[in-house]
């Protein structure tokens, strides 16, 4: 029994397969996904390595990244060998991963094309368990303003108000605008309620000569282009 439970500890592995050993000589590339999640939480438990735990908590989510990051503290602690303090770092490296891709899509300021769209607005709404409806605002140049959140709500839905959409192009002399919510349940095909708010927001525009150039529905791996579908 003592000799099984060395066998399971990091330390008594050999150094090249060692995680943190590994990314030192070899660089972090070289690391699996597993491998990267158990140097963040060091050790296992009686029966497995901390990269046997972390291939089995990645095995929960089909190895998805972006659906671990949708566990919280709770869920995490539901695999023994996890505690409050390791589900703490797992959280926290995901929503650094999640933060610097998003300032890497703001460097791109203007908008061409929806996957532009995408890949601003992903990071920030894609994961979320309950919708978020934003607005992006952008010059005569099809640059960024500003991007706001108008609303959240639950999982089947957000109300938005016509009104606060345009005061705040006003206030920063937008000359288009773009709608963005998720859709939590991954399906990015829209609702009415979705087709009757983007006409509503649309005819509302015209009077006062702002374009609405699109509304795109994000979930975490695909979105929906109204612009692109020709349906707005």
């Amino acid at each position: 029994m003592h000799i099984s439970k060395k066998l399971r500890s990091i330390k008594h592995w050999k150094e090249d397969d060692r995680p943190r050993e590994k990314l030192m000589q070899k660089g972090k590339t070289v690391l699996s996904n597993a491998e990267l999640v158990a140097v963040l939480i060091s050790s296992g438990n009686r029966q497995e390595s901390a990269v046997d735990l972390s291939k089995r908590i990645l095995a929960n989510v089909n190895n998805n990244l972006n659906a671990l990051a949708k566990l919280n503290v709770e869920n995490l602690c539901t695999f023994k060998g996890i505690g409050p303090a390791k589900a703490i770092s797992i959280i926290t490296a995901l929503e650094l991963g999640k933060r610097r891709r998003l300032e890497k899509a703001l460097i791109q300021t203007k908008i061409t094309t929806s996957k532009s769209v995408f890949k601003i607005m992903q990071p920030i709404i894609g994961d979320l368990l309950y919708e978020e409806f934003w607005v992006i605002y952008l010059d005569n140049a099809n640059k960024v303003i500003t991007k706001t959140q108008l609303s959240k709500g639950g999982i089947t839905g957000t109300l938005v108000d016509t009104r606060l959409v345009f005061k705040k192009a006003i206030e920063v002399s937008a000359v288009g605008i773009i709608l963005c919510h998720n859709h939590p349940s991954e399906k990015i095909k829209p609702s009415i309620a979705d087709r009757e708010l983007t006409k509503k927001i649309k005819n509302a525009g015209k009077t006062l000569d702002i374009k609405v150039f699109d509304h795109l529905i994000i979930a975490l791996n695909a979105y929906f282009s109204f612009a692109d579908e020709g349906i707005l």
